[in-house]
């Protein structure tokens, strides 16, 4: 995980958080992401008429553009959705499957040069994110689908001044580049530093071209032409057939009542199941008398946390082969049994066979809703920072590295690389319901950190009465097995200390940059919007 350059600053910008009172609020319509000018785009998009399908699509484009390093027509993503037109809320595929191609052994031992297969070439998978956009505009979207890049194609043609936060990811990975991506990203072999402007004119191109001959530019184009070409020159399993084959895919989402809430995750392909876990555990350990963030209270997330991580590795699968047992990880008898095994003296090593997984930070999210009742919780990513550093030729936009969060041993087991299955993430994006109407749409990045992060926002809110504003900014644990409790600088030293005396074994770290949205409604049933925003990054929330 990359740590901040200012730690400091996390525990200032927090507690200015925590304090503030006065939020502002929209009736039209809010967004939220983590770069401003993506921000920008969406609502462009809801001033012109667009809902928030429409705008949706106008911030993830933009997004590929501005965070370049982490989302992009060459990555996937999870989404839900909810249009006030059907009612109910539904969850979209953007991750696609595992190509057909692929040698699960490439990414064990024996194999030679197993390590670095796991994050290049032989890593990507299917890009399925344009697919995606395109399924939520052909089923609700109002605008004409290239107006909807039109931000994006002006980002990068005329480009963008670059951060300290977005400099920092391009020097830390410049070596890495292809020649033809380093003359984009730098200048006479040199990364741009922050308050340079970034132009991207092979990209402003591609998505022209997408703008005007749609996804199918990609899935067996001229696009997918230069996909494919990269992939056989650098050796990778993608290939023109699994381009050819994807599809986005409409599943019905999670459900869990909460504290008199409708809380919506999406089911597998994704498995958000573990953050529904953590929210039935905790409330059965009655962790809402324990006080937000006490020893106690930490110690109890922590030590479930642990148990709906092994969930996660035990019974995640593809739906259509392996699906998870929901009836029985999603029973409160289930959650009893687990609950009434912890120690609450004692951290208890983690233990499933040895698996070590990645985390991660190089994913965004952003959450949209409009004055007509819809709302779009989206998670996007290209795995890790920049993907495989891989940039098909004459294009702009980096492929992906989903496989490196597989989980290779034991060969086999359900989150290995199965060729030709759905690809399985830890992505959560969340819509939370009262009444019948949404209330809350959240997400976060963090890898194997997301579910964890997602429940204690979540109880945040519902079980602390946080705005969306302070229960994004409240500081957050998170396991990484081995044994590792990653912890944040603002959590006090003193229960540090004390988790760490408990047999907690400490890494103080950054979890997540969040974003968030929440609704309320008069006595006529007009919306009032709130966004929010992490002040861990650097994006914006902003409304009409």
């Amino acid at each position: 995980m990359r740590r901040p350059a200012w730690p400091g600053l996390l525990l200032v910008f927090l507690t200015l958080a925590s304090a503030s009172a006065d939020e502002p609020d929209y009736a039209n319509g809010v967004v939220a992401s983590a770069h401003p000018v993506a921000t920008e785009a969406g609502l462009s998009v809801l001033r012109s008429g667009g809902n928030a399908f429409d705008a949706a699509v106008a911030v993830a484009a933009t997004l590929n553009v501005v965070e370049p390093m982490m989302s992009g027509m060459g990555g996937y993503g999870t989404i839900m959705v909810y249009a006030a037109a059907d009612g109910a809320p539904l969850y979209l595929d953007a991750s696609g499957k595992i190509p057909a191609g692929v040698d699960p052994d490439a990414y064990r031992a024996p194999t030679p040069n197993y390590k670095e297969n796991r994050v290049g070439a032989k890593a990507v998978s299917t890009p399925g994110a344009t697919h995606a956009w395109e399924a939520m505009h052909t089923r609700y979207g109002t605008r004409p689908w290239a107006e909807l890049l039109q931000p994006a194609i002006r980002a990068a043609e005329d480009g963008f001044v670059l951060d300290e936060r977005i400099a920092g990811f391009i020097a830390d990975a410049y070596g890495e580049f292809p020649d033809h991506a380093r003359s984009i990203f730098g200048r006479d072999g040199v990364p741009l530093p922050a308050g340079e402007r970034l132009v991207q004119r092979e990209l402003a191109n591609t998505l022209r071209i997408l703008a005007k001959q749609g996804p199918a530019a990609i899935y067996g184009g001229e696009l997918g032409k230069a996909i494919d070409d990269a992939m056989q020159s650098a050796g990778g399993f993608l290939a023109m057939a699994d381009l050819e084959a994807h599809v986005a895919e409409w599943w019905t989402p999670l459900h869990l009542e909460y504290r008199g809430h409708d809380v919506y995750t999406p089911s597998a392909p994704a498995g958000a199941f573990p953050m529904l876990e953590r929210l039935g555990m905790m409330d059965l350990a009655a962790s809402r008398g324990m006080g937000h963030n006490s020893l106690a209270y930490l110690h109890t997330f922590a030590e479930i946390t642990k148990m709906a991580y092994w969930d996660r590795l035990a019974y995640s699968g593809d739906p259509d082969v392996q699906p998870p047992p929901y009836e029985r990880l999603l029973s409160r008898d289930y959650w009893q049994q687990r609950v009434d095994s912890i120690d609450p003296q004692r951290a208890r090593d983690f233990d499933y066979s040895g698996i070590v997984s990645a985390n991660s930070a190089n994913t965004t999210h952003f959450v949209v809703a409009d004055k007509w009742g819809n709302v779009v919780s989206a998670q996007v990513t290209l795995g890790g920072l920049f993907g495989a550093k891989i940039m098909p030729a004459g294009t702009g936009f980096w492929l992906n590295n989903s496989l490196r969060y597989c989980t290779f041993e034991p060969a086999g087991n359900p989150m290995d690389a199965h060729p030709g299955r759905r690809k399985l993430s830890s992505d959560a994006p969340a819509i939370i319901f009262r009444d019948g109407r949404p209330v809350i749409a959240i997400g976060t990045p963090g890898g194997h950190t997301i579910t964890q992060a997602i429940a204690q926002m979540i109880m945040n809110m519902l079980d602390h009465g946080m705005s969306v504003n302070d229960a994004i900014a409240a500081p957050r644990i998170a396991f990484l097995e081995p044994n590792t409790l990653i912890v944040e600088e603002a959590i006090p030293q003193a229960i540090r200390d004390r988790l760490a005396a408990m047999g907690h074994q400490l890494q103080v770290g950054t979890i997540g940059n969040a974003n968030g949205l929440a609704i309320e409604y008069g006595e006529d049933g007009s919306p009032r919007f709130t966004g929010a925003t992490d002040p861990r990054g650097a994006g914006l929330a902003s409304g009409l």
